[in-house]
C-alpha cells in the first residue's frame, strides 16, 4: 500500500516521493486506486496555505497564490493536458490530426484561451468562497474528485494511441488501470465526501460522474478514446465544476 501510494504521489505531483523507489507502468497503474488520496493531499496543502495567507492578504490575492501553489505542486501537468486537448480538439479535423496536434508542445490559441478560462474560473471561485467562509472544504474536495475522474475514465475507456506509440507519460499506465483501482478510488472519494460535506460532496460526485461520462463520449467521437492529455483536461474541468457546485449550493 505504501509503495502504491508513493507511486501515485510521484506520478501526480512534484513531491520527492520517488527518490526511494523506481516505479514502472504497472506500479503507476496499480497506484491509481490512491489518486483521490493524493488529490486530498494536494488539497490539504492548498487549504493550509490558504489559512495562512488569509491572515495577510485579501481573498482575491489568496486565491491567486493558492491556485499557483497547486499548479506548482502538480507540475502544471493537468493544465498542460487541458491546453493540448483544447488545441487538438479545436484545430484537428480527423482523429489522427487531433492526436498530432495534441502531441505538439507549443500552445496555440485554443489552448491559451482554455488555460486563461480555467485559471480565472478557479481564482474567482476560490475568492468568492473565501468571502463566504466556505473555501477550505471545496479546495480539498476539488482535487480529490478531479483525480477520481481520471481513474474512472482510465478504467472504462480505450486508449486512443496505438500500443506502440510512446507519446505522453500516461499512456502505458492508463492501459493497465482496472476495476479494482476504480472501486478503491470510488470508496475513497465517498469517504472524503461524507467526511467533508455530505450534501455538497455527493452532489459534486454526481456532477463529476456526469461530466466524465459526457467527456468520455466526446473523446470517443474525436479520437476514438482517451489520452493522458484528455485525462488532464477532465481533471481540470472536474475541479472547476466542484468549485461551481459549492458556489451554486451556497453552503
Amino acid at each position: 500500500m505504501i509503495r502504491d501510494f508513493l507511486a501515485a504521489v510521484s506520478f501526480l505531483t512534484r513531491l520527492p516521493a520517488g527518490r526511494w523507489f523506481a516505479f514502472g507502468p504497472k506500479d503507476v497503474a496499480r497506484s491509481a486506486r490512491w489518486f483521490p488520496l493524493v488529490g486530498g493531499l494536494v488539497g490539504a496543502i492548498g487549504a493550509a496555505a490558504l489559512a495562512l495567507l488569509t491572515k495577510l492578504f485579501p481573498p482575491f490575492v489568496c486565491a491567486v497564490l493558492v491556485t499557483g501553489l497547486v499548479a506548482f505542486l502538480t507540475g502544471a501537468m493537468h493544465l498542460d493536458g487541458l491546453a493540448d486537448t483544447a488545441d487538438g480538439f479545436g484545430g484537428g479535423r480527423t482523429p489522427d490530426d487531433v492526436l498530432r496536434i495534441m502531441r505538439d508542445h507549443a500552445i496555440g490559441s485554443y489552448g491559451g484561451v482554455a488555460l486563461v478560462l480555467a485559471i480565472a474560473l478557479k481564482v474567482v471561485s476560490i475568492s468568492a468562497l473565501l468571502d463566504a467562509r466556505r473555501a477550505v472544504t471545496a479546495i480539498i474536495l476539488a482535487p480529490v474528485l478531479g483525480r477520481w475522474s481520471s481513474v474512472l475514465l482510465s478504467s472504462t475507456q480505450a486508449y486512443a494511441r496505438p500500443a506502440t506509440d510512446t507519446a505522453g507519460t500516461a499512456g502505458a499506465p492508463t492501459r493497465l488501470v482496472g476495476k479494482v483501482e476504480l472501486l478503491i478510488a470510488t470508496v475513497t472519494v465517498v469517504i472524503f465526501a461524507l467526511l467533508l460535506h455530505p450534501l455538497a460532496g455527493l452532489v459534486s460526485l454526481g456532477a463529476v460522474a456526469i461530466l466524465s461520462a459526457a467527456w468520455a463520449w466526446i473523446c470517443r467521437q474525436k479520437i476514438r478514446g482517451i489520452t493522458g492529455d484528455t485525462l488532464g483536461a477532465c481533471i481540470e474541468a472536474s475541479e472547476c465544476l466542484v468549485l461551481l457546485v459549492f458556489l451554486g449550493l451556497r453552503l
